[in-house]
């Protein structure tokens, strides 16, 4: 026993080298993504080989490793070497006639592939369809979207999504996103403008996790209803907190899968005063999910007030979340099957004479 307690630093020491150029390589290429009030991340790649494994049958694993060979044969990509997906938002402050400002929305994709010969593919296929400018150091592919553009002369509010565009960050990423937003990210390649450190260490807490979100609501509450001025006008913010930011993520932790979360309440009273509100809420809402496997799940999450913040946490066993998932059809199967028609009654008649 004490020789093996002795071998754990040394294994400790071998897996965070393991671990360390492929979190610290992912940490920079987020870095270099343009300034966003909201983040979403994933890590398809762990997703489908690590996680994916535990909960999936094996027939449906084997069929969808033969789906992910096909598109990689018809379009260069195979969903389970991507490393990582991150869709960001960043708001605006409205416009000089006092009009709210739609939020930017990008993907952005990175992993095993070309983006270079994935850009190619789309260009050959959408032809005349799409248009390709010169802008800073990069090449964007900008397609215009009609569907949204006649929307948009109704609801001025869908102008930015007219024109969708999408562009190679690097040798093995690509973005996606409207056409504003996807001009920041390439002068955020260029050095300008690029996210805040603040923003990505709560997204990256744990930067081997599975799915991971944060935000910060109020913030982009206060930039996008004038709060902070107009686009044209500064004024001056009265209220510097970071009431509302918020993280989010699922981990694997041995044979479980761990969610673990975060609100900023501001102040300790605040914090605690939030977690009397939602305790006795979260209960309820609970007893009122009707699938008994679900509710088993969800029961395992707990909420407490710790210092400034709301945390929740929850350590889900793996062979659970397999009999949820494995559960789904057969109770879509149940709830779709028709009720069956009453029978009919046989009416005899009498004979006449």
């Amino acid at each position: 026993m004490r020789h093996n307690l002795s071998k754990l630093p040394l294994l400790a020491v071998i897996a965070v080298l393991l671990l360390a150029p492929s979190a610290l390589a992912q940490t920079s290429a987020l870095s270099s993504l343009p300034e966003a009030d909201a983040l979403f991340y994933a890590s398809p790649h762990r997703i489908l080989n690590e996680a994916a494994p535990r909960v999936v049958a094996p027939a449906d694993l084997i069929k969808m490793r033969t789906t992910f060979a096909d598109l990689k044969k018809a379009i260069g990509v195979d969903p389970s070497s991507i490393e990582y997906l991150v869709i960001a938002m960043r708001f605006h402050k409205p416009t000089g006639d006092l009009s709210f400002v739609a939020p930017d929305v990008m993907s952005v994709i990175g992993g095993d592939f070309s983006s270079d010969s994935l850009m190619s593919l789309g260009q050959l296929y959408l032809q005349d369809k799409i248009r390709v400018e010169k802008y800073g150091s990069k090449s964007i592919a900008v397609m215009r979207v009609d569907q949204i553009a006649a929307e948009a002369e109704k609801n001025p509010i869908l102008k930015p999504f007219v024109e969708m565009a999408a562009v190679p960050l690097t040798a093995n990423s690509l973005a996606f996103g409207n056409l504003g937003y996807i001009k920041a990210a390439v002068d955020a390649v260029d050095g300008n403008g690029r996210i805040g450190p603040a923003a990505l260490q709560s997204l990256m807490r744990d930067p081997n996790v599975l799915i991971a979100a944060s935000g910060a609501p109020l913030a982009a509450f206060a930039k996008s209803f004038g709060l902070l001025g107009l686009e044209n006008t500064s004024r001056a913010s009265r209220c510097d907190t970071s009431f509302g930011n918020f993280y989010a993520a699922v981990t694997m932790n041995g044979a479980n899968f761990s969610l673990r979360g975060a609100m900023d309440a501001d102040n300790p009273d605040t914090a605690k005063i939030i977690y009397n509100l939602f305790s006795g809420l979260m209960k309820e809402g609970i007893n009122a999910v009707p699938d008994k496997d679900a509710q088993k799940i969800l029961q395992l999450v707990k909420m407490s007030a710790r210092d400034n913040e709301i945390v929740w946490e929850a350590d889900i066993p793996d062979k659970d979340v397999a009999e949820f998932i494995r559960m789904q059809p057969k109770a879509k199967a149940e709830a779709k099957e028709p009720p069956k028609p009453a029978a009919k009654r046989t009416i005899r008649r009498k004979r006449t004479k």
